[in-house]
């Protein structure tokens, strides 16, 4: 056998096992309502909008679909036997983001704001408490000769997260009076999140619209 022929039957062999390795696969168009949408595959980000996929055969695929304001989308995608073959065509259609709907980014989120006022120590406080109670059912701790107040967490769920808030006042100082507010808001990834799991909660940059004028009055109301 000369080298020619040599070279001809290695050649046949390597594509049978390319033919083997890629018999049976499925490809998948796969489009998003959000051309800018982020689509990964397997945890590996793979483009926007429109990808073609493949399922090697005997394998599933799990593809995400992110975009700011948007719900997440999970999708997976099966090519085994005794399983429905995946479409060649898929369209995701995204839905919006209730939490995201119901806040508004802000800086003064997870930040002590202080508060000077020229009011007397007790009214000023009678008047701090009033504000924030307006906002929140339940003071957890509360104590005027430290000038210190803890609102109970305030928890909302949405579809795919979970918020909590609270107020936290402190004294700044005594001359001139003046307080230091602070607006906490945090976020789960995730829906019906207990609110006692403060593992799950990261501080956030928006708050939910019922909250966002809380600071602006204390500062108006205390400051006139």
């Amino acid at each position: 056998m000369n080298i020619i022929q040599k070279n001809a039957l290695l050649l046949i062999a390597v594509m049978a096992i390319s033919l083997s390795a890629t018999a049976g696969k499925k490809l998948v168009r796969f489009t998003v309502s959000e051309p800018d949408a982020k689509i990964s595959v397997d945890s590996k980000m793979m483009g926007s909008g429109q990808l073609e996929i493949t399922i090697p055969p005997y394998e599933c695929v799990n593809v995400k679909v992110e975009k700011l304001g948007y719900l997440t989308g999970l999708i997976e995608f099966c090519n085994k036997p005794g399983i429905t073959p995946p479409p060649k065509n898929y369209f995701y259609q995204m839905e919006k983001d209730d939490a995201f709907d119901a806040t508004e980014a802000t800086d003064v989120a997870n930040v002590d704001i202080e508060i000077k006022t020229t009011k007397k120590e007790d009214d000023a406080w009678k008047l701090l408490s009033q504000i924030i109670t307006t906002y929140f059912d339940v003071i957890e701790v509360t104590d005027k000769n430290t000038g210190y107040l803890r609102t109970a967490w305030v928890i909302q769920t949405f579809k795919q997260k979970t918020i909590r808030t609270r107020i936290i006042v402190k004294l700044a100082s005594t001359d001139p009076l003046a307080y230091k507010i602070k607006l906490v808001s945090e976020v789960a990834e995730a829906s019906q999140v207990s609110v006692k799991s403060d593992e799950l909660f990261k501080e956030w940059d928006r708050i939910l619209r019922k909250y966002k004028e809380i600071i602006r009055e204390a500062q108006t109301r205390l400051g006139s």
